[in-house]
């Protein structure tokens, strides 16, 4: 259940992802690997990217229901 909120909360701060995958880690449901390639990252470093994607999952960060967050990132070009 965790999983797909995260998911949904990802698609909506990048709609134009060409890739965009969470996986529950451990089965628990509180840890996570994010990979998002987005034309939003183009020509950002690394660390942008993931306050990008930080930033949009700040509500699950916030109350816990993230533990542990992996997150891999890309542009498209």
């Amino acid at each position: 259940m965790a999983a797909e909120r995260l998911e949904s909360l990802l698609q909506v701060a990048f709609p134009d992802a060409a890739e965009l995958r969470v996986e529950d880690r451990t089965g628990g449901g509180d840890h996570f690997q994010v990979t998002v390639s987005s034309p939003q990252f183009d020509g950002l470093p690394l660390l942008e990217q993931h306050r990008l994607v930080n930033d949009a999952l700040a509500g699950p960060l916030r109350d816990g229901t993230i533990h542990e967050l992996r997150i891999k990132t890309k542009g498209t070009t």
